[in-house]
């Protein structure tokens, strides 16, 4: 098992910023990719952005150029840092890993972005 807690969801005005984190009890180093998708309402689950084992990122084309993934391998905790937030992308957050060819997903953590 590979337990995945995220945090860092709220409600945030469109232009703002927020910053999520992914922390799980295993080594991050060793997972084969670690990284965010949302899934918004009505809509199917996409990704956001991830690490493969290589260190190389992807990212959404909807989301390139204001958002950012980093890592603190030594606190076995990803990070989604969110920049320009918009409207549509309002979504529940949720952390997945993929060990041993398993994928691991976290509860999620809400984003509304809104006035």
């Amino acid at each position: 098992q590979v337990p995945l807690v995220e945090s860092g969801g709220g409600l945030v005005q469109p232009g703002g910023s927020l910053r999520l984190s992914c922390t799980t009890s295993r080594t991050i180093f060793n997972f084969n990719a670690m990284g965010w998708y949302r899934q918004a309402p009505g809509k199917e689950r996409e990704l956001v952005a991830a690490f493969t084992r290589g260190g190389s990122t992807n990212y959404a084309d909807s989301v390139k150029g204001r958002f950012t993934i980093s890592r603190d391998n030594a606190k076995n905790t990803v990070y989604l840092q969110m920049n320009s937030l918009k409207p549509e992308d309002t979504a529940v957050y949720y952390c997945n890993a993929i060990y041993y060819g398993a994928h691991y997903w976290g509860e999620g953590t809400l984003v509304t972005v809104s006035l």
